[in-house]
């Protein structure tokens, strides 16, 4: 007689299985990959490469700080928005960490659009020679200018007050929502690509959107105004440069954001079969194309702003020049002061109808 033994056998559920079943396929992201790092990193030291040499040979052929100081500040942005980038994705399997590194790097920004007028500001001259050459004149209303509204108006101290307004307005907005986005992120309240009403994200962006086109309203408004002074300057290729390092980027990160919230880029799954928060991915992909878009902008940056212009001004071209006097400059141009000055002088009540006859030396 056969001694039949019974067995217990725990049914699985069967999405456990398929997840062992699967899990050895599992394999990193590109953008979890060294090749990823190693790539965006080429292109960000040699970005860096291009800038610094740059930076280095206006410091060196400080002539004309009044212009030089704005122009130093402006290429600054290649090296901050690089290495923050890349820092952010070589955190990136670290989570919402990138939060905190694009915020502290997108404060630049706002920056270097006050900085780019601020230039303008003073190959005319300063505000007093600007104002001398269009004070009365009447103001061309079209469309494409943004000035269909301004029909029949003459150009005040009050335009000029307008531009330079509405770009410092930005630097004090987006300081403000980088604190308020770094806020809501220790609390769980942001995330990038979210867009429902619950999260911070939505409004955010759209306060944020907001600001940065009426800063480059502003400009715009200001470039279409003093063109013609400002030809021999060629603007053109300057704003464009400048334009297109902070605008498109910001736009770039927001269609990366609505492709992730489509699910057409795929969240990344841990072992555990968690995804990552809302718009960690696509954030990923725009830390690392800013790397490489970063080599564009230091090669357009570098014709943009041309040293050579200023060391052909100086006597003696083979002059040597030392450290001392390089940290000087420097330090020259990372001084605030005057930009605090500024933005007391356009904002004060007491101020809206002065011209200032000083181009701020």
């Amino acid at each position: 007689m056969s001694t039949t033994e019974t067995i217990n056998v725990t049914p699985q559920p069967m999405s456990d299985i398929v997840h062992k079943m699967l899990k050895p396929l599992q394999e990193p992201m590109f953008l979890q990959t060294r090749t990823a790092q190693i790539i965006a990193g080429v292109f960000v030291w040699t970005a860096l490469f291009i800038t610094c040499q740059q930076i280095y040979q206006h410091l060196r052929w400080y002539t004309n700080p009044s212009e030089q100081r704005w122009i130093v500040r402006i290429l600054f942005i290649v090296p901050i928005y690089g290495c923050y980038s890349w820092i952010s994705l070589l955190f990136f399997n670290a989570d919402s960490y990138y939060v905190y590194f694009f915020t502290v790097r997108d404060c630049y920004e706002a920056f270097v659009i006050y900085s780019f007028l601020s230039l303008c500001y003073e190959y005319l001259g300063g505000e007093g020679n600007i104002m001398s050459e269009l004070r009365g004149r009447p103001v061309r209303a079209s469309c494409v200018n943004g000035t269909c509204c301004l029909a029949g108006a003459t150009y005040t101290i009050g335009f000029l007050r307008f531009c330079k307004q509405a770009t410092l307005q930005f630097c004090l907005i987006k300081p403000v929502c980088a604190f308020i986005i770094i806020f809501l992120q220790a609390f769980g309240h942001y995330h990038d690509g979210d867009w429902s009403p619950n999260g911070g994200y939505i409004y955010i962006t759209v306060v944020y959107n907001f600001s940065v086109s009426l800063a480059l309203y502003g400009l715009f408004l200001f470039l279409g105004a003093t063109r013609e002074m400002l030809k021999p300057f060629d603007p053109v290729l300057k704003f464009f440069t400048v334009k297109s390092v902070i605008f498109l980027s910001f736009w770039q990160g927001v269609a990366l954001a609505i492709l992730e919230k489509a699910e057409v880029i795929s969240p990344i799954v841990d072992s555990d079969g968690v995804p990552t928060t809302a718009g960690t991915v696509s954030a990923g992909y725009q830390n690392f194309l800013i790397c490489l878009e970063m080599l564009a902008a230091a090669v357009a940056l570098r014709y943009a702003f041309p040293a050579a212009v200023y060391a052909h001004a100086h006597r003696d071209p083979h002059r040597s020049v030392t450290m001392q006097s390089i940290s000087s400059s420097l330090k020259e141009t990372m001084n605030p002061k005057d930009i605090m000055t500024d933005a007391f002088h356009n904002f004060h009540p007491q101020y809206q109808q002065y011209t200032q006859y000083s181009s701020g030396e």
